[in-house]
């Protein structure tokens, strides 16, 4: 079998991913459009085929959901993601930063579903959001850091009270 016949079988197409696949969320400053999600999905398969640790080839995915966020997968029961391997993907998330104009690994802001729109705001102004009601208990909140596959279809987005946020409501 050819090393690329072999390398192109770890690709694997994201909603195949099992339910444990490990997972990392990066989250554009702005929508992606129509265009630039086309543009890139070539780039998100050649990444996830090409991807290794420690020289093997992992089993990985890339996509990107509310034209908003890149959401990388990797099998682990497949294979490991090392240091190095890690270190690859972020020099691939800020190629697409450069690529596309936007901002992938800044974290300062946090995203929150209103009126079917993925709606940013500042960390900072998040007591005061509470505080006059802009946000809810029940506001939708991308948790950027579940972990795990089956964690985007189950809790992603979840009630922000029921996230890490909840210690805000409490406050209220």
């Amino acid at each position: 079998m050819s090393t690329a016949f072999a390398t192109s079988l770890m690709y694997v197409s994201f909603d195949q991913l099992p339910p444990e696949a490990r997972i990392w969320i990066y989250q554009a400053n702005r929508p992606l459009t129509d265009a630039e999600l086309l543009r890139v999905q070539p780039a998100l398969a050649q990444f996830a085929t090409a991807w290794t640790s420690h020289g093997r080839t992992l089993h990985a995915s890339a996509a990107i959901l509310h034209h908003q966020f890149l959401v990388i997968g990797l099998d682990e029961a497949v294979a490991d993601a090392s240091g190095c391997s890690i270190d690859a993907s972020v020099r691939f998330v800020r190629e697409l930063e450069a690529a596309l104009g936007v901002e992938l690994l800044e974290k300062s802001r946090l995203a929150f579903l209103v009126d079917g729109e993925v709606r940013l705001l500042d960390r900072r102004e998040l007591r005061t959001a509470v505080a006059e009601g802009q946000l809810r208990p029940d506001t939708p909140y991308f948790d950027n850091t579940i972990a795990r596959h089956a964690q985007l279809a189950q809790a992603w987005p979840a009630p922000a009270a029921e996230t890490w946020l909840a210690r805000y409501f409490a406050e209220k």
